[in-house]
């Protein structure tokens, strides 16, 4: 009966639309019976402008809509969101922003097949809806169908292969999420079995969850519990019988872990918290992540770091290093401590606690300044967070402390990857005088350990220019002059690359070295060193002869046929190197007579090739452009040189490229 009467129904539909179709062909015959051509396309041109403004006005209605269903949305008022968005639906159906709003405002509501629906609507508006894919993986993650939710995030990245940060980030949610369902269902087939330990969990964390009984009390218990939450099923269980709450909500506990009591027994159940915490998150990413939602956890995880006992200190330590070791842990993390005064405490314990401790302090900054958002976090606390504290260290090295100082270094060396880090560490006064005394300090006792990173931190903060670097220029590079009469290479590598940074900011800087026999010594390094150290030592005698006409003599007293930069100028493969070379040689040819010292070298050749060649930067075609011009303006033989091998031709093609 059902399908009879909806045969009926279905010839009904078709006997309307029959008629509707004879009406039309009627009045069309009538019409082109009656109207000539133009006036017919003076009716099609009048219709399409009325249908023009009619969707004008629909799509200010439909935005008017949409802007009152964001304002909703903004204030968490999510159903009335979702009437202004519906109501601008009916106005524009083909409006896409509303579709993706909507379906965000379906997934705050816990709608999410409706969600789903909407992004399927707004790519039939526009198939390149990256938002549509965002929020219907996430309505799909949320029904736990987690190929589809992966689906919808790798299609972003076939739209916009540049979001593939964003992307791997969802992605690892979903891989979070799937797992998550994985050890739960697990862990309760274990239950259900009757598993020793997995039985053992809830009755344990039971007898915990008694008020009122002594420290020693909680101690055995959390001892016990330890050993039974040593796998997943242990840890998936500790949290699916609320065991976080029932530990972080106990008077005793919480009381132990703020340190308001410091009798032994308060100290001995703050370690064993400590440890379990570590142990249930260990290679648990959804316990890490509920962990982060206790906020005495938060509280005590920061600020037992500096603990006056060193057992409490010690797994503090230990469990902010295990968050610290993976992104989505670090992520966790920064999100929810105070970064201020975590960082501050790390500092602290680097500089006051037992050799081991501070390593693992140190550990945790490096790790954690892997993280743009942590960077970000620091900026505005950084003089009281990390200068001081660092400038203090290093301004005080010892027998005590030097061993950690090479790791200390390198973690601030992470940091200072982060543009404005960089930039208020490279403008800082103390700063610079603590490298002043930390590197007389290591040169005394020799802590070269210490201060071959050091060098390197100073290298990276020198490339910007700043006049608290050119106020400590001159004491800067006399050290580093000192330091080039070391033994070990790679501390004469580090410092000949601190005066090529610094000496461009200061010419009192360039005539105290140059007057300190730097010129010599650049020569001999250039003679037997590797592609590092030659870049740097080419780079200081550019500067020193651009600034200083001693340098310039300096360098032709060394070598009269400057056969140390024609060498550089035909066998490296480096452009710096090649254009700093050839701006070096330019110098020297303003001193009477070098030209002439050059006849019957290769010294045109090499200069033409690289003034003629394709290379990257063009400041390397120009200084040796601008060599070369000196070259034969200095002593007119040399003109017979480059006609002969069709130079003026080719400089004056190259130059039109270079222009």
């Amino acid at each position: 009966m059902e399908k009879l009467e909806n045969v009926e129904s279905f010839l009904k539909n078709v006997d309307k639309i029959s008629e509707l179709v004879k009406d039309l062909n009627s009045s069309h015959v009538e019409s082109s019976q009656n109207e000539s051509p133009e006036t017919f396309m003076k009716i099609m041109e009048r219709d399409a402008e009325d249908r023009r403004v009619k969707r004008i006005a629909k799509e200010k209605k439909a935005t008017a809509f949409k802007d009152k269903g964001n304002e909703a949305y903004a204030q968490e008022d999510y159903e009335t969101a979702v009437r202004y968005y519906s109501d601008g639906l009916a106005e524009l159906r083909d409006m896409q922003p509303l579709y993706t709003n909507r379906a965000q405002a379906y997934i705050k509501l816990g709608r999410y097949s409706e969600a789903i629906s909407d992004c399927e609507w707004a790519l039939k508006c526009n198939e390149r809806c990256t938002k549509a894919y965002v929020h219907m993986g996430k309505a799909y993650l949320e029904l736990k169908k987690y190929n589809e939710s992966r689906e919808c995030f790798e299609k972003i990245l076939e739209i916009e292969p540049a979001r593939g940060k964003m992307v791997k980030e969802y992605l690892t949610q979903v891989d979070l999420e799937e797992e998550r369902e994985h050890q739960e269902r697990n862990a309760r087939q274990d239950f259900d079995k009757g598993e020793g330990k997995a039985t053992a969990v809830p009755r344990l964390l039971e007898k915990l969850s008694r008020p009122g009984q002594m420290p020693l009390f909680y101690c055995g218990g959390l001892e016990i519990l330890l050993q039974a939450v040593t796998d997943c099923t242990g840890q998936t269980l500790f949290r699916l019988n609320n065991g976080f709450t029932i530990i972080s909500s106990n008077d005793t506990v919480r009381s132990c872990l703020l340190q308001k009591t410091k009798d032994p027994d308060s100290q001995e159940l703050c370690v064993a918290i400590l440890k379990l915490w570590r142990v249930i998150c260990c290679g648990n990413d959804e316990n890490q992540k509920m962990l982060m939602t206790c906020p005495i956890t938060r509280q005590a995880a920061v600020h037992m770091v500096t603990s006056e006992h060193a057992a409490v200190r010690k797994e503090c330590l230990a469990l902010l290093c295990l968050y610290s070791q993976m992104p989505h842990g670090r992520r966790l993390a920064i999100d929810s401590l105070d970064v201020h005064m975590l960082v501050k405490n790390l500092m602290t314990c680097i500089s006051k606690t037992a050799q081991q401790q501070e390593n693992t302090a140190v550990n945790i900054l490096e790790n954690f300044a892997a993280e743009i958002k942590f960077c970000f976090q620091l900026r505005n606390v950084l003089t009281d967070a990390v200068i001081v504290p660092f400038t203090t260290i290093l301004s005080n090295i010892s027998k005590s402390n030097h061993h950690v100082l090479p790791s200390l270094i390198s973690a601030i060396g992470c940091l200072v990857q982060d543009d404005v880090i960089n930039h208020k560490l490279a403008h800082d006064p103390g700063c610079w005088r603590a490298f002043l005394v930390a590197i007389r300090q290591c040169s005394e006792y020799g802590y070269k350990e210490t201060l071959y990173p050091m060098l390197g931190l100073i290298i990276n903060l020198s490339t910007i220019t700043s006049p608290v670097i050119q106020e400590h220029a001159v004491s800067l590079c006399g050290c580093c002059l000192g330091l080039l009469r070391d033994s070990d290479g790679g501390v004469i590598n580090r410092a000949t690359g601190v005066l090529s940074t610094v000496l461009p900011q200061s010419p009192e800087a360039v005539q105290h070295v140059t007057q300190g026999a730097v010129v010599r010594t650049m020569c001999c390094l250039l003679k037997g060193t590797g592609q590092t150290a030659t870049k740097y030592a080419v780079k200081t005698l550019t500067v020193c002869t651009a600034a200083s006409h001693l340098a310039r003599e300096e360098l032709v007293k060394c070598d009269k046929k400057l056969s140390i930069l024609r060498h550089l100028l035909g066998s490296s493969c480096d452009e710096m190197v090649s254009g700093n070379a050839a701006l070096c040689l330019a110098h020297c040819l303003e001193l009477e007579g070098i030209a002439s010292n050059l006849l019957g070298t290769d010294i045109v050749l090499l200069l033409l090739r690289h003034a003629a060649g394709d290379a990257k930067k063009t400041a390397v075609q120009q200084n040796a452009a601008i060599a070369l011009g000196r070259l034969c303006r200095s002593e007119p033989r040399h003109r017979n040189k480059l006609r002969e091998l069709h130079g003026f031709e080719i400089l004056h093609s190259c130059m039109k490229r270079i222009t």
